[in-house]
């Protein structure tokens, strides 16, 4: 059953990779606009540690401690936080460390907050363009799915701000 969901986790990380250019070093194409965002004041402290190469299980890959993961979860402290759409997720590349969401709702590295209405729970994360449209879905990364409370192997609908 682990190997199940084991693979169907890699196997989601897969299909997330084949939806477009990876890295906040994307340029959107010509006449693609996204909304004019600010980076926020304060931001989630992470430790990027990269799981270990041999990592099978998502608590392997996820090495995010308690406390960062409680901080990730902390209701923003941005007033100036605005609605930039909603958006249908799926799990980004489970070893690239810490709280981020690669997105066409944003054209620079941003700080900002996702929401899953389903669970009630949001998360701090940084957010990266993902060189797509707004409307092509944002890929998420390991420990923010799991704060939400999202399912690793579904396309849930998140709504994400910025600051």
């Amino acid at each position: 059953m682990l190997f199940r969901i084991i693979g169907g986790v890699l196997l989601l990380s897969l299909a997330a990779c084949a939806q477009g250019p990876l890295g906040s070093n994307a340029k959107p194409r010509p006449g693609q606009t996204s909304p004019a965002v600010t980076p926020a004041a304060t931001a989630p402290v992470t430790v990027s540690i990269a799981p270990p190469k041999n990592a099978q299980t998502v608590d392997q890959f996820d090495t995010t401690s308690t406390a960062e993961k409680k901080a990730a979860a902390a209701a923003p402290p941005v007033p100036a936080e605005k609605r930039l759409g909603t958006t249908i997720a799926s799990l980004g590349d489970p070893s690239d460390p810490g709280f981020w969401a690669e997105t066409g709702l944003v054209d620079a590295v941003v700080q900002g907050r996702l929401e899953y209405p389903a669970s009630g729970k949001s998360v701090q994360v940084e957010l990266r363009p993902s060189g797509g449209p707004a409307g092509a879905g944002t890929r998420v990364s390991l420990p923010a799915m799991r704060v939400l409370e999202a399912p690793l192997t579904e396309l849930p609908e998140l709504i994400v701000f910025g600051g």
